[in-house]
Parts: structure tokens; sequence; C-alpha cells
């Protein structure tokens, strides 16, 4: 899914649900796009699993994210009760799940998700950094 969005260029974000070991959902970053904010790949992803499912409880569903999730998307996680969530890679700028913030473990929710940190790590950095310098390179032309 990340390499989706890096072909369309997109910042190379990837989501997939999962429920009893089967993929329900799928999505990559289409912010650019839609020219919509609320296009991550999580929320594309979310919404998905949601519909699929019919019902907004994702109690026994598990997330797989190349990128630690911003605030928005965390929300998101949290409200749609997403038991696990397995990120490949931190975000420093806006990692709202480990880096920044941990809204995932704040005592004041009823809810909690469990996170799994490192799978893919490798590939998904690699690509993020591929992401960027193409950027950087071609803001300089």
């Amino acid at each position: 899914m990340a390499q989706k969005a890096f072909k369309i260029g997109e910042v190379p974000v990837g989501a997939v649900i999962i429920k009893n070991d089967k993929i329900i959902a799928k999505a990559y970053n289409k912010k650019e796009k839609t020219n919509n904010a609320l296009c991550h790949a999580e929320i594309i992803a979310i919404n998905t699993a949601c519909k699929k499912l019919k019902s907004w409880r994702l109690n026994d569903c598990e997330m797989y994210v190349t990128l630690e999730p911003c605030p928005m998307c965390a929300g998101a996680i949290l409200s749609s009760r997403i038991k696990k969530l397995h990120v490949a890679t931190l975000d420093d700028k806006y990692g709202a799940v480990i880096s920044k913030y941990k809204l995932l473990d704040d005592n004041n929710l009823n809810h909690k998700t469990e996170i799994q940190l490192g799978e893919c790590k490798k590939e998904s950095e690699e690509l993020l950094n591929l992401f960027f310098k193409n950027l950087r390179i071609s803001k300089k032309n």
C-alpha cells in the first residue's frame, strides 16, 4: 500500500486492517490526489472496514501501518476500538502513539489499543527516506 502511495506522489503510508487473519481493508495516503486533509491511509482503511463489517466497532481487528499515526488517525483508531496497532516506523514530527504523544495510552479513555513496533521497519524507512529525498530534489529544480 505504501508503494502505491509512493508511485502517485503521496507520502508513502499504507494501512491494512485484519480480522480473524483475513484482510478486511487496505488503503494508502490520498491527501494530494483528493485535496482532502482527511485522506490518510488509516482513516480510509477504517472507513472501509466499518462499511464491510457494518459496524463502527472494530473490536477484534488489528491494523498494520507503515508510519506511526498522527493525532487524527490515533483518535480514529481509538474511536473505532481497534484491538492492536502494528507500527513499522516512528514519526518524530507528528507521531501520536509513541514518539510525540501517547494517545493510545491515555488512562482517561475507555479503550486501550495494544501497540507493536518494528515490523517491516527497514522497508518502511527506506521508502519514506527515498520519497522525501526525491521531494527535496524536485523542489530545488
